[in-house]
């Protein structure tokens, strides 16, 4: 594979050059789907109807989920004794679903300790299990997966939770974790479809579509079938995966726009080469990033630790904080969007996921580097 196969790609033509959009998420979205989506909009397939009016049972829509399961099943190479969900309710909603469902009448669960986001889940699945934390961040600052052979895992537990990737504090897992007969439960809403990933060596994923995926609105779930059995007592019939699994996520009316959009991404990450030519095209973007951070001379700094850096959301603080208003106020008039960093954390973050383009990273640090230069 040549380097400009990795750096081009079918939407290089239609991004409007002056304008990139590093938000979190809602994110980017690759323009070439923006621009089918727009042309579908008033008559999807001479069906005369929009996606967004047609029947969620119609042979439209059915069609339109159908394809987009085969795609994500074939993009992720998805074993077939696993079960793909199209949920709402985002990734909170995963929190309290996963343990009610895969408690299973066991003692506690495990969960590894990364970052905010999986503080919330941890702080979630206290309402319905025994927590333990079976490995913690929290002695770098949460600025380093802690390494597999600190943790401490009950090998009696429910199951054990990671999340792949912290959207704010930019730490993401490079490996995965070996957890013997335990079900390895992931939460990849900032990092799937960025990479390949063995399916096979996790009983549940999930994932908020807005990053990665499509539109907000639109949750991913993939879990193997032996997994599925009786929630905790009281558990609602919306939050019980047996419902969407028995109801083809059709139980009742699923978020049939995100769907369709999620299809078109799936189909367009097929034509771009799968998830091993994603997984290239992010490694050329964030190494780029990085080196230009690292070779500051400490005008700008990235906090975590070079093994557990994120490829998706990089964080980053100037050296003097003062300039971080002009910084992001310069950096807006050349297009480049969305770039303060979480509230939490201030400073600056640069979100590349999937469908943020090669060229936008280099308007990035083009302009960092300028701006350094007229201010170190």
């Amino acid at each position: 594979m040549t380097l400009s196969s990795l750096t081009s790609s079918p939407t290089s033509a239609s991004v409007n050059s002056l304008v990139y959009n590093f938000s979190a998420g809602p994110a980017v979205l690759p323009k070439t789907v923006l621009a089918q989506a727009q042309a579908e909009m008033l008559d999807w397939h001479g069906s005369g109807m929009s996606v967004m009016e047609m029947s969620h049972r119609g042979p439209e829509f059915m069609s339109i989920i159908a394809d987009a399961e085969a795609d994500l099943r074939a993009l992720m190479a998805i074993p077939d004794q696993y079960r793909v969900l199209f949920l709402q309710g985002g990734a909170w909603t995963q929190f309290a679903m996963v343990p009610m469902n895969l408690v299973r009448g066991r003692a506690g669960v495990d969960y590894v300790h990364t970052g905010m986001w999986a503080e919330k889940a941890i702080e979630e699945a206290r309402h319905y299990a025994t927590v333990h934390l079976a490995a913690s961040g929290e002695a770098t600052g949460f600025h380093a997966v802690p390494p597999q052979s600190g943790w401490q895992l009950d090998g009696e537990a429910a199951y054990v939770h990671i999340t792949t990737n912290e959207t704010i504090g930019g730490v993401e897992f490079h490996w995965t974790p070996e957890t013997g007969d335990v079900p390895l439960v992931a939460d990849m809403s900032s990092d799937i479809l960025s990479h390949p990933v063995d399916v096979s060596r996790f009983g549940l994923i999930y994932a908020g579509a807005q990053k990665n995926i499509g539109p907000a609105g639109l949750t991913i779930v993939i879990v193997r079938e032996d997994l599925l059995a009786e929630p905790v007592a009281g558990t609602p019939t919306m939050l019980d995966y047996r419902t969407h699994v028995e109801h083809g996520s059709m139980f009742n009316t699923p978020p049939t726009f995100a769907i369709y959009m999620a299809g078109l991404v799936f189909r367009h990450l097929k034509a771009m080469g799968g998830l091993e030519a994603a997984a290239q095209r992010n490694r050329l973007k964030s190494d780029l990033l990085y080196q230009t951070i690292d070779g500051s001379n400490g005008f700008y700094r990235n906090p975590v630790a070079v093994e557990s850096r994120s490829r998706m959301n990089i964080p980053f603080t100037l050296a003097d904080t003062a300039l971080d208003g002009l910084f992001l106020r310069e950096a807006e008039s050349r297009g480049l969007l969305q770039l303060k960093g979480h509230r939490l954390a201030g400073g600056m973050r640069a979100s590349l996921y999937n469908a943020m383009p090669l060229s936008g990273v280099e308007a990035l640090v083009d302009f960092m580097r300028d701006f350094s230069r007229l201010r170190a």
